[in-house]
């Protein structure tokens, strides 16, 4: 097995339900809490809850994004992981490309099955419940990087587990207006503009984290 392979192995077994780092269950919990409580916030009104609840799904995954975010990068850097990683040949970018793969499988299928029983306490049905999905699929990758980059970046700041989701908030704002927005347009017409953004943040993330942690390994 090639080392990327080892090394995704090893994130997955650190970040998975039941790895030393554990907590992937929290942001299933977590959207699942949120579910559960907005229609005890609003009311019985079926009408309402169905109008809203594809946007109160969005809001929670984005904030169920949040929770694993302390321990994505700032304990590797701190134990030098990433030294013995250069020391190997493994360059930063590489081994953040294989962090966020690792990232996004701990914890957006959980999301994506938790949206099931969520859409059916809000009331969701059908179609509406099939553009969440797409949605939350095409999103989730955008919502997976624009957390491993600003861990990265202020993995070596003492506040940095408190300034990740003041920044991480503000900018998934556009995933979050396309994604949700689909589900009042035909078709759910803003899904291809939620995935293109994804793809971008995707496609960024590796060489702007592998910057930060550079930065951080060489400071």
């Amino acid at each position: 097995m090639s080392a990327l392979g080892k090394l995704l192995l090893r994130d997955l077994a650190l970040l998975l339900p039941g790895g030393k780092r554990g907590g992937s269950l929290l942001p299933f919990l977590f959207f699942l809490a949120v579910a559960m409580l907005f229609p005890f916030a609003v009311g019985p009104d079926a009408p309402l809850l169905a109008r809203t609840g594809g946007g109160v799904v969005w809001v929670a995954a984005l904030l169920a994004a949040i929770l694993p975010l302390d321990r994505l990068v700032a304990p590797d850097l701190e134990l030098g992981i990433f030294d013995q990683l250069h020391l190997r040949g493994v360059s930063e970018e590489a081994a953040m490309a294989v962090r966020l793969l690792a990232h996004w499988l701990s914890f957006a299928p959980l999301l994506l099955l938790a949206t099931l029983p969520a859409a059916a306490l809000l009331g969701l049905e059908g179609e509406t419940v099939r553009i969440l999905l797409l949605g939350l699929l095409a999103g989730t990758p955008g919502l997976a990087a624009l957390g491993l980059m600003i861990a990265a970046m202020t993995a070596g700041l003492r506040v940095g587990a408190a300034l990740t989701g003041l920044l991480l908030i503000p900018m998934a704002v556009p995933i979050l207006i396309f994604g949700a927005g689909a589900l009042a347009q035909p078709e759910g017409a803003g899904l291809g503009l939620a995935g293109a953004i994804s793809l971008l943040l995707v496609a960024a993330t590796p060489f702007a984290a592998g910057a930060a942690i550079r930065a951080a390994r060489e400071g």
